[in-house]
């Protein structure tokens, strides 16, 4: 199939008419016409009723071609199919939406390393085409210009693995955590581990915990222990840690290192590196930045600082991406 992608942007084109945000402000107008899409010149998206020869699938969203390539179809707002024909050789999906529909794709069979990944419906959800960029990298999908022709069997350039490990420093309310999901949002299997206590008896603890349990995909496993070298070494999946800085907290609870020997906490933090360095998984972890605050009023205060501080630098050596996350913006390391 040779698939004419005129429009790559959402109803209103990127920039929208009008609209005076800063997405917007810096884009000519034109710059990305709405989605629209011809398949072989004959079959026109949504596909309800295609020529003979090719059949429909997903209530319109998917169709397949003569010689039995297939393509689907993803708008906003649109769930997953559930009777996908089997794994589709290209998917136009709105990424800036639910990127996890990409992995609940991936999940089912209905994508894979071999399928054309390209982004559609773009507007001003990203804020510039280098961000939009940055995050289709991060989920091994493509942004093409209007007009492009893609053709089935033939791939596109552009698609780059991502880091192995990366490490994600910031302050509070910084937007850490956010980026961390986001970078695995399109991955059909991840593990959530979370270090921090559940929230039991601490109302406005446990409000938080469950707005980042209620925005992570639902399709994602969660387990929560301070056992991160166990967890580490058991992955089979993808594994985001959130956070090093209550990791901490507890093993210094665990070995009553706030005013006695600290020594097991060292040994902790040097077995925690040593998994992370051999890890079998795809990491991403996040830690608070320490190095910026003012110095601690107490002894204990200051060995955690500090504690923290190397542990962070020493993970950061062992890492292939490391950034800080300021106001969710990303400052590279």
């Amino acid at each position: 199939m040779k698939i004419l992608v005129s429009g790559t942007a959402g109803g209103a084109g990127w920039p929208e008419p009008g609209c005076r945000c800063a997405s917007c402000a810096g884009l000519p107008s034109g710059h990305r016409r709405p989605f629209e899409l011809v398949v072989d010149g004959v079959a026109r998206f949504p596909f309800d009723d295609p020529p003979g020869g090719y059949r429909a699938c997903a209530d319109g969203l998917g169709l397949t071609g003569p010689d039995g390539s297939r393509l689907l179809c993803l708008p906003r707002g649109r769930p997953v199919p559930a009777d996908g024909p089997g794994r589709y050789d290209v998917v136009l999906i709105d990424l800036l939406d639910r990127p996890e529909r990409l992995g609940e794709l991936r999940r089912a069979g209905l994508a894979d390393e071999r399928t054309l990944v390209v982004a559609a419906g773009l507007d001003h959800r990203a804020r510039s085409e280098e961000e939009l960029t940055r995050r289709l990298r991060l989920w091994g999908a493509l942004a093409v210009p209007d007009g492009t022709v893609l053709e089935t069997g033939r791939a596109l350039p552009g698609t780059v693995v991502a880091p192995w490990r990366a490490l994600l420093l910031g302050g509070s309310r910084s937007g850490k955590s956010a980026e961390a999901e986001l970078r695995l949002a399109a991955e059909p299997y991840v593990t959530y581990v979370a270090t921090g206590p559940s929230g039991a008896g601490d109302g406005e603890w446990a409000a938080r915990v469950r707005a980042h349990r209620e925005r992570r995909p639902a399709h994602w496993a969660t387990v929560e222990t301070a056992d991160l070298v166990s967890a580490i070494g058991q992955a089979t999946a993808p594994l985001l840690i959130d956070g090093l800085g209550t990791w901490l907290t507890a093993v210094f609870d665990e070995h009553g290192a706030w005013e006695g020997d600290r020594t097991p906490v060292r040994e902790r933090c040097d077995e925690l590196v040593a998994a992370w360095r051999q890890t079998p998984v795809r990491l991403v972890a996040v830690s608070d930045e320490v190095g910026m605050g003012v110095v601690p009023a107490t002894s204990s205060g200051r060995a955690f600082r500090d504690t923290l501080g190397r542990l962070n630098e020493r993970l950061a050596a062992e890492s292939e991406y490391v950034a800080l996350v300021v106001a969710g913006r990303l400052l590279e390391l």
